[in-house]
């Protein structure tokens, strides 16, 4: 209709050329018929905080904020969720009517719903989870975990300062164990979680053992390049189930989405073929 607004958005990061983000929501304009663009917006940290306080002045219903920025983003929120507060980043900011900044985290809804489409039936209450790696990701996927009602989060990173950090800030149900004890700790875990970057393109493969894992745990990599890691690849050759990163990119976009254009967009096959052409 000729009197609907035109609405901004876009992703901001340095690097951000590489973003899968504009993809997503510019699939998501179209299908449901609305006008407005979903830009790649490249800022480098010295001007992270001019370009956060210009998105009013532009025009913007909000933006993504992606690497480097997404601590740093706090400071300048006039409000930040509090699941966004525990997860110490936002990565998603709402313009308000009033000008206001609104701040969001919404990896870890992403990583959630990514489970539940691939097991209707997932529950986070069902046995202890396997968290590998301490960064970013990992501090949001373990902090919803345990909203989720897991008995036990076992954390290992190869540098114990950082799971130690996160274990006295978010309990005693995360309970820290050294990088050489990995394989071991995989014993009566409901869900295994990859969230380190080994096993992505370029990189290593991680290295890890299956062996004392239960068939019927549900095995996760936050990886989304390549679709099936080696971890996965060697899960879904003894029977785990699997679930690779690209469920989670693309949940964590749903309520931005709905939070700018009005509407919660469905993930369809076709925007999954849309977005696995772009790797």
């Amino acid at each position: 209709m000729a009197d609907q607004k035109f609405v901004l958005a876009g992703v901001m990061g340095w690097p951000v050329a590489h973003s899968r983000s504009p993809v997503i929501h510019n699939h998501w304009m179209a299908q449901y018929g609305l006008r407005g663009a979903y830009v790649l917006l490249p800022v480098q940290p010295e001007n992270f905080e001019a370009a956060i306080r210009g998105l009013p002045a532009l025009g913007f219903s909000g933006c993504n904020v992606t690497i480097p920025h997404k601590v740093n983003a706090m400071k300048m929120m006039d409000f930040v969720d509090p699941v966004a507060k525990a997860m110490g980043a936002i990565n998603t900011i709402v313009v308000q009517l009033d000008g206001s900044l609104h701040g969001y985290n919404n990896d870890g809804f992403g990583y959630i719903q990514s489970l539940r489409d691939a097991q209707p039936d997932w529950r986070g209450d069902a046995g202890p989870a396997l968290v590998l790696g301490a960064g970013g990701a990992a501090r949001a996927i373990v902090l919803s975990l345990l909203n989720e009602g897991a008995p036990e989060v076992r954390l290992v990173n190869r540098t114990r300062e950082k799971t130690q950090a996160l274990a006295d800030e978010f309990g005693p149900r995360v309970k820290v164990l050294d990088w050489a004890e990995r394989n071991d700790a995989m014993a009566g875990v409901a869900l295994l979680v990859n969230t380190t970057n080994q096993g992505m393109h370029g990189q290593p493969e991680l290295a890890v053992s299956l062996a004392a894992l239960p068939e019927q745990a549900l095995v996760s990599d936050a990886i989304y390049i390549p679709l099936e890691t080696a971890l996965l690849k060697n899960a879904r050759l003894r029977g785990n189930p699997v679930v690779n990163g690209l469920g989670m990119l693309l949940n964590q976009a749903r309520p931005a989405f709905k939070a700018w254009f009005g509407v919660m967009p469905e993930i369809t096959p076709t925007l999954r073929q849309v977005v696995i052409e772009t790797f």
